[in-house]
């Protein structure tokens, strides 16, 4: 069940009910408060005390009782909320010793892991991979060697690679050159190798290759057949050998910026049609103007907006512009 109300932010249901009565009827006593509630005395007594000592009630001189502005209230309780989420993530992210600890009480006959593990549901090894980039700490390594990315693949991928980016997680990886023929996958590289990825491009590429901080590899059962699954190793030996494969690889591989420069006047590895529409997007209010502004039909124009949205992955033009702006794009 969703949380709901104040709640996600730390309140229980009684305290927000206390605090929103006094919101309805400010400077007022709390003598019977607990009868309008229908609730335990001594339970209201214990919530108006936190709610004081977390500044929602004050009292005054006339010993009655009031709010604090929801505007405030909600800003304190969002970063106290955030504070102890971010306390509780590394907490989280500090807990790998605990494997130790618990394998020390593994039964003996339980206590060989396997060093590679097979899978072979797509949908598993999507999850497994989302998991392994979400917990990150300090490097991805990729060669993928994929043609095009479609705008479903780039609205997935996104959030992880800028969360990492964000964090601080190095990211390598080498791509196939043929995949620069594609505005849109293009586009979406650039956009890395602006947050801080290092990107390189091979001629031809056959192995695919997925290294998270320099001990997790995932590579495909079958490298002809990728939906036949993949090997998850954690095993040193075959993981050192992996990395070894990835930096042959990366050492013969070229520089992203190298190929692409002389195409840097086309942010997102966009269209100059594409280009004009979403700087026309962003500044013009009617589509009949940005239309014969540009010379083509409305349909053609709204056409170009559609696909411009999918492309940046959002919601609404107000939303595109924002994030053109933030991508640099304009």
């Amino acid at each position: 069940m969703a949380v709901t109300g104040m709640r996600v932010l730390g309140l229980s249901e009684l305290e927000e009910s206390i605090y929103r009565h006094f919101l309805r009827n400010p400077d007022t006593t709390d003598g019977d408060i607990h009868l309008l509630l229908r609730a335990d005395r001594e339970a209201v007594a214990t919530a108006q005390e936190r709610l004081r000592e977390l500044g929602l009630l004050y009292g005054t001189d006339r010993r009655t009782v009031c709010p604090t502005d929801p505007a405030i209230v909600v800003d304190r309780l969002t970063e106290l909320r955030l504070r102890e989420l971010h306390q509780e993530l590394q907490e989280v992210t500090r807990s790998r010793h605990l494997v130790a600890e618990l394998r020390d009480e593994q039964s003996p006959a339980l206590a060989s892991p396997q060093s590679v593990e097979r899978m072979e549901n797509v949908a598993q090894i999507r999850n497994r991979i989302d998991d392994l980039a979400f917990f990150a700490r300090e490097e991805i390594l990729s060669v993928e060697p994929y043609t095009v990315l479609t705008p479903e693949n780039i609205a997935h991928s996104r959030p992880l690679d800028l969360r990492c980016l964000s964090r601080g997680v190095r990211i390598r990886s080498v791509v196939l050159q043929e995949a620069l023929a594609d505005p849109l996958t293009v586009g979406y590289l650039r956009e890395l190798t602006a947050k801080g990825a290092q990107i390189r491009v091979a001629e031809d590429l056959s192995e695919r290759v997925l290294v998270y901080d320099r001990r997790t590899a995932l590579v495909p059962i079958d490298p002809e057949d990728t939906s036949r699954g993949a090997l998850v190793a954690q095993e040193t030996g075959l993981v050192s050998g992996i990395l070894a494969l990835f930096e042959k690889i990366w050492c013969q591989a070229t520089d992203l910026a190298t190929i692409t420069e002389d195409d840097e006047e086309c942010p997102g590895g966009l269209a100059e049609t594409e280009r004009d529409v979403l700087k026309s997007m962003c500044h013009v209010g009617k589509d009949e103007i940005g239309a014969r502004d540009l010379g083509m039909s409305v349909r053609t124009y709204r056409r170009h907006v559609a696909d411009l949205l999918r492309v940046l992955g959002a919601s609404s033009r107000p939303h595109a512009a924002l994030l053109a702006r933030e991508r640099g794009w304009i």
